[in-house]
């Protein structure tokens, strides 16, 4: 007798509806990294350490990385059977497995990036009116947070409508700021020299700040046509957007220290600018509303998949309450720490998929019985080699050298997986479980 399904799998229907890479893939993938998020603080403990050039072939670096190691296999994966990540992913983390890793810790991260959204928007309304005020930071947080997470449940398709307009704000805003600041690129001289530890930095932050959304290539690539769309799609809206949104701002900054600044934020950079940084600032935050309601839509698809008795509704609200909290209290500044929480968290579970469907014969072998011990201890090693630079107490860098540990959990992640899946720790693929998912029985082939 067959193994039954959860629920989750035996509800999933293979995406049909596909369309080519210029038409969604690219286009959703290069928005991620044109959310000023991403450059806000990227000058931090690169530029102030070697020169942008190097910076900037650390930025092409990290792009390529990304698209080969992240993005390329969760992508097939979902290009291949038209399903999301929450379910591929049961081959590598099983049925059950699949409920924690990756459902639910998509879903929790995604409230990390739901309070980053709400933080950094609200810190520009807030440039932009000029004010100081936490009672007034506290009400435009809450406003935007509440507002747009309804917006969310209730109409996301009218954002997902103007993403492409919203996506061409921050683009536009960032060469204008480029153009603004060139006078003191000449000038420009990093106050250290630390080559290596400002390129390890810059894969660090780069790729803990993609990690996740490359897992979600799954999600992505269920709307391609085939290896081709995911190959365009991903080096063009991923290794290309990389460079283009990373190197401007770090030119910029660049330029600001040059004619005399003092800081490697960009807001800062922005507010050099002079008569237009207000109208900047507002632009920078109505571009996020994009980020903020894709972040509590996922979250709360997420949360209502994993635990279906509990109303998804109930379950988002909670979620943003969170969120929200994170944001008024500003531990959601901390940009890059979030960005290695990520990258520790997701790094391991992108080696961990690549390494099955490597050993699948590069397609999805199933979903797996219970809890694939091979996939979850791959990931738990993965996540304490991501995050142990970084706990208090213990040493970082061995000869105080920095290293980009997302790029190692993602190794230590694929390397592990597929020793023990050598080793015969894997459980079984379901029997006849395309029986129990009629949907499946007419997955479209790559």
């Amino acid at each position: 007798m067959p193994t039954a399904l959860p629920e989750y799998v035996r509800a999933s229907v293979p995406n049909r509806n596909r369309e080519a890479w210029y038409k969604n893939t690219a286009p959703s993938y290069a928005g991620i990294f044109l959310w000023v998020a991403f450059y806000l603080q990227l000058a931090n403990g690169t530029i102030s350490q070697t020169s942008v050039g190097v910076a900037v072939v650390a930025l092409i670096v990290a792009g390529l990385l990304c698209f080969g190691l992240y993005y390329y296999a969760p992508a097939m994966l979902g290009m291949q059977t038209g399903l999301p990540l929450y379910i591929v992913g049961t081959s590598t983390f099983g049925t059950i497995g699949g409920y924690l890793i990756p459902g639910l810790l998509m879903g929790l991260l995604q409230l990390g990036w739901f309070a980053v959204a709400t933080y950094v928007s609200t810190d520009f309304i807030m440039k932009g009116l000029n004010q100081t005020s936490e009672i007034l930071f506290t009400i435009v947080a809450l406003v935007w947070a509440y507002g747009l997470a309804f917006v969310a449940m209730k109409g996301i398709s009218y954002v997902a409508r103007a993403a492409l307009f919203l996506n061409c704000v921050p683009l536009v805003m960032i060469v204008i700021v480029f153009i603004a600041t060139t006078s003191g690129l000449p000038d420009f001289e990093p106050p250290q020299n630390h080559p290596g530890r400002a390129f390890a930095a810059v894969l660090e932050i780069v790729i803990g700040f993609f990690a996740a959304a490359g897992a979600a290539g799954a999600d992505f690539g269920m709307n391609n046509r085939g290896r081709r769309d995911i190959v365009w799609g991903g080096l063009v809206g991923i290794s290309l957007a990389i460079v283009v949104a990373g190197a401007l701002p770090l030119l910029s900054v660049a330029g600001v220290l040059g004619a005399g600044g003092t800081s490697y934020n960009y807001a800062d950079t922005i507010a050099s600018v002079g008569e237009l940084a207000p109208i900047m600032f507002f632009l920078f935050a109505a571009a996020s509303v994009v980020p903020t309601c894709f972040c509590a839509f996922i979250a709360s698809n997420s949360f209502g998949t994993m635990l279906p008795r509990i109303p998804k509704t109930v379950s988002t609200l909670v979620g943003v309450t969170i969120g929200v909290l994170l944001a008024i209290t500003h531990v959601a500044h901390n940009l890059i720490g979030f960005f290695v929480i990520v990258g520790a968290s997701f790094g391991p579970i992108c080696g961990a998929m690549t390494a099955d469907y490597l050993l699948a014969g590069k397609r999805w072998s199933g979903p797996r019985a219970g809890i694939n011990w091979a996939g979850y201890i791959a990931w738990a090693l993965g996540f304490v080699v991501g995050i142990l630079d970084h706990v208090p107490g213990v040493p970082t860098g061995l000869l105080d050298v920095a290293h980009p540990a997302p790029l190692y959990a993602y190794i230590v992640g694929f390397v592990v997986y597929w020793a023990l899946a050598k080793a015969g720790l894997r459980p079984r693929v379901i029997d006849g479980f395309e029986s129990q998912t009629p949907a499946l029985r007419t997955t479209p082939k790559p």
